[in-house]
């Protein structure tokens, strides 16, 4: 086992403590199974290594592994977990458990012929963990890890801590949370450079190759993610990307299923499914009518892309009020609020309405609604019913 040793040292040498995704604090550490999915460059895989690094009592109790090491070319996942628990072995991590071939069925295994050894495992946001050929449903406790909130930004590239709040405190008391946070920094600036470049962690890398490496990432969870979890061959993942494209050109995204499975030679039941497997891959974002289920075979009422960054890299140039729809439907679930499409406006939540446009947008359109919002870009603060966009970015 000492190459996968040896692979541990080398990546817990790169690991710092600096920041920490909020998650981490909300993770119950000691339940036997956890699984942490979330896209690409989430931050899934530092954060395994920090619990391991910083968190963890005895260093010599983890062994962290990767599912996709040459390790397992000759040795399989239950082998593996079988030769660290006889070394005395307490956790294994296991990260990007979706490249391995019957995860579901090995880690059964391992948790149940193991009881004295926690699994701790990474997957991509497309994995539906409890649908493996095996059933974790019993087993498993599941997180999921989105990319960075406008307020996690912030505090990983400006060094600005806050805390998050409810929708419902930012309905009732935006203006003095918005006095507050525009006391200690100008948001606006960061808030530009946020929804181009400052979505995944990787922008530590720099802004200036944060699109490319962004290209790479939407390449990889096609062409090996997906591939990986919905068997795609080579020709079907050049007509998701196509796909991926044409909505991308024309973000919120009125679909028109028919016309989409000409253009791409497909049939309507093909578009239906890879318009909800980009959804689960965390590159798009769907939003339906109240009390309208999600089924597979049912046309979204709008298609959005998953985050702002992502426009920036499949558009040329992104148009301004898709942006912040894009922004605040995105903001939203990943706070884990329920937004559909209300009647009039743009977004409903909790009986809440929100219509989102510039500084000089008006309440016409909603001003017939008792409850509702305007979500306004390019302001610092608000009042009475306008609320600042970058604000929405509070919620986690």
């Amino acid at each position: 086992m000492e190459p996968i040793f040896t692979f541990q040292q080398v990546l817990l040498r790169s690991v710092t403590n600096d920041f920490r995704r909020s998650l981490h604090g909300q993770i119950s550490w000691d339940q036997r199974m956890i699984g942490i999915r979330g896209p690409r460059g989430s931050g899934k895989t530092t954060m395994l290594l920090q619990r391991l690094k910083y968190d963890t009592e005895n260093i010599g109790d983890v062994l962290y592994v990767t599912a996709d090491h040459p390790w397992f070319y000759n040795h399989t996942l239950f082998e593996t977990a079988d030769s660290w628990y006889k070394l005395g072995g307490k956790i294994l991590m296991i990260d990007e458990v979706h490249k391995y071939p019957d995860w579901s069925v090995e880690l059964k295994n391992i948790y149940d012929g193991f009881p004295g050894m926690q699994i701790i495992f990474t997957a991509s946001s497309a994995l539906d963990i409890y649908r493996g050929e095996a059933d974790l449903s019993r087993r498993v406790i599941s997180y999921s890890l989105p990319g960075l909130s406008f307020r996690e930004y912030l505090g990983f590239i400006a060094g600005k801590h806050f805390v998050p709040f409810t929708f419902e405190e930012l309905k009732k008391h935006h203006a003095e949370i918005s006095n507050e946070i525009t006391g200690q920094i100008r948001p606006l600036s960061h808030f530009a450079a946020y929804l181009k470049n400052g979505y995944l962690p990787i922008i530590s890398e720099g802004a200036d190759t944060y699109q490319m490496k962004l290209s790479q990432i939407i390449n990889a969870v096609v062409d090996t993610d997906l591939a990986y979890i919905a068997s795609y061959n080579s020709g079907t993942a050049v007509k998701v990307k196509k796909l991926l494209s044409v909505i991308a050109g024309s973000v919120p995204f009125k679909p028109n299923i028919s016309a989409l499975a000409r253009k791409l030679d497909l049939s309507r039941e093909s578009v239906y499914q890879y318009i909800h497997q980009l959804k689960d891959a965390k590159m798009l974002n769907i939003l339906n009518p109240e009390g309208r289920g999600i089924s597979t075979l049912q046309k979204p009422e709008k298609v959005f892309l998953e985050n702002t960054n992502l426009a920036y890299v499949l558009s040329q140039q992104p148009e301004k009020g898709n942006i912040r729809e894009t922004f605040i439907l995105n903001q939203l679930l990943n706070a884990g609020l329920s937004v559909y499409a209300p009647v009039k406006g743009d977004f409903l939540v909790n009986e809440t309405t929100i219509e989102v446009g510039g500084k000089n947008k008006t309440a016409a359109q909603v001003s017939h609604i008792n409850d509702f919002l305007l979500a306004i870009d390019d302001v610092e603060t608000g009042y009475g019913n306008k609320v600042p966009i970058w604000l929405f970015g509070f919620l986690y």
